[in-house]
């Protein structure tokens, strides 16, 4: 347990917003330390906050009001059994997703959804409660790979969710935990699914002319299923990516790509392509798709990335250098720097998953509500670019992301390395521009209301009741009221 003031104000950010500041923070090690520990906290009424590796953009652990205990699962970092005979995994809930696939890759094994891009800080406690998606989001969110959980309640009961080997025995006591933000407990330890990793990678990267084309191509490949990871840039962002790095970072990156395409050969093949395309063949592209296909054999791998070269030529997509999805995939988790601009702006993103039939059409409303506020964001400052992913036949990704100027605070300075952070130059306080990106913020979270997008990471910013039948929001306060009648457990949250 702390209360040293620099933690306190560190844990009381996330990267976008500022909470109350908490009374301590628990840092327990053993999950009995934990359960003792929210116990502790019911018997004195205080409420628990629980805070993953601390990327969350969306209030996920940020009190309402002073005089919280926060958890900071961190040193509950244990792997505690890999199951090879019957393919899962139980770990503690504070090890990040980084860690788990250094783990597991000896092994040929992966979890089957198996981090976000967060994935150095970000944990798998957070990934259960938070949700999101990136790595292996051809077979779902994170949450998608659990099948157990053994969670602390608000009066330090510890309780199994489930059947550690088949989640669907009875109702699905794992799910209604996926994606609660805390709110109805403290995640101590989760039962995950595990793949085999397919020898067989195949990479591909396309051109297309404008937004529609982009479009029509990814919702295609995405009701395919032929993609392991399929996501894009508009042309915003994809000049913020590629002058991001130093060439001292290309060179690590290239180093690790060689070393991960399985042969000395083909690394020396896929790095010269690498080296020869360098930073400009993206330099003229609009809007770029990047897919990787992951399979048993490489042959099948290939079959299905020339499947998808071919759905998106159909829709005016062009092949053009496969540095990104390469790179990317042998270094899955860099460093947290892109949490700001390249010059050391603000960042925050916001998103929904929209129908692969109405991606255009939000598309366009997204840029129309933008050109409506163009004075306002030419006088703060406030640039946009989007981050784009298939993810399911029945649905993708449209994350735009906001930069502007305004001061880092401590969570940037905490997570960001210190050597990136020395070569850029944050601004000075902006309220200003601040204020104006929130205004932004819920214009556009309403219009992803209008095109009834879903939405993970939920926690105190995306409008959960309003999206639910009311039966079923009854229904999940009457279960919030069973677990947690003192509504101690990170209130607020979920908007409960």
């Amino acid at each position: 347990m702390t209360d040293e003031a620099a933690t306190l104000a560190l844990v009381s950010h996330d990267v976008f917003s500022r909470g109350a500041t908490p009374l301590a923070v628990l840092r327990p090690d053993t999950v009995e330390a934990l359960a003792a520990g929210i116990a502790a906290a019911a018997r004195h009424g205080l409420a628990i906050v629980p805070r993953g590796g601390g990327m969350s953009y969306t209030g996920g652990y940020l009190a309402d009001s002073p005089g919280a205990v926060l958890v900071d699962a961190s040193r509950l970092d244990r792997v505690v059994a890999i199951d090879q005979a019957n393919m899962t995994v139980t770990v503690e809930a504070g090890i990040t997703w980084k860690a788990l696939h250094e783990a597991l890759s000896p092994l040929g094994l992966r979890v089957r959804s198996w981090g976000s891009l967060s994935g150095i800080n970000a944990t798998v406690g957070g990934g259960m409660s938070q949700n999101g998606t990136f790595w292996g989001s051809g077979s779902g969110a994170l949450a998608d790979s659990a099948i157990a959980f053994d969670v602390v309640l608000a009066d330090g009961t510890v309780m199994s969710t489930g059947h550690s080997r088949f989640r669907a025995f009875g109702p699905d006591l794992t799910g209604l935990f996926c994606g609660d933000c805390g709110a109805l407990g403290v995640k101590a330890r989760a039962t995950l699914r595990l793949v085999r990793i397919g020898a067989g990678k195949a990479y591909g990267s396309i051109a297309f002319p404008d937004a529609a084309s982009f479009f029509a191509g990814m919702g295609a490949i995405a009701r395919e299923g032929l993609a392991s990871e399929c996501f894009g840039f508009d042309p915003f962002l994809q000049a913020q990516r590629m002058k991001r790095d130093s060439l001292a970072s290309d060179a690590r990156n290239l180093l690790t790509m060689m070393r991960s395409q399985g042969s000395l050969l083909k690394g020396l093949v896929e790095g010269t392509k690498v080296a020869i395309a360098g930073r400009g063949f993206l330099d003229d592209v609009p809007f770029s798709l990047h897919c990787i296909a992951e399979r048993r054999t490489q042959d099948a791998a290939d079959s299905d990335m020339r499947e998808i070269l071919r759905i998106a030529a159909e829709a005016g997509g062009k092949p053009v250098e496969n540095t990104i999805p390469k790179v990317l995939r042998a270094n899955p988790f860099p460093p947290v720097n892109s949490m700001v601009g390249p010059a050391g702006e603000r960042w925050v993103p916001v998103h929904g998953f929209i129908a692969n039939d109405r991606l255009g059409e939000c598309w366009a409303a997204i840029c129309g509500l933008f050109e409506s506020h163009g004075e306002l964001m030419a006088r703060e400052k406030i640039e946009w670019g989007a981050l784009l992913a298939a993810v399911s036949p029945q649905c993708s990704l449209i994350e735009p992301v906001f930069y502007w100027p305004d001061a880092l605070n401590p969570l940037h300075h905490a997570a960001v390395e210190t050597a990136h952070m020395a070569r850029l130059s944050p601004g000075g306080d902006n309220p200003a521009a601040t204020e104006a990106v929130k205004l932004l913020r819920a214009d556009l979270i309403a219009l992803f209301r209008r095109f009834d997008a879903a939405h993970v990471q939920v926690a105190r910013t995306y409008p959960l009741e309003a999206s639910h039948d009311p039966a079923a929001w009854a229904l999940l306060r009457a279960v919030k009221q069973q677990l947690d009648p003192d509504n101690r457990m990170n209130p607020g949250a979920l908007g409960l």
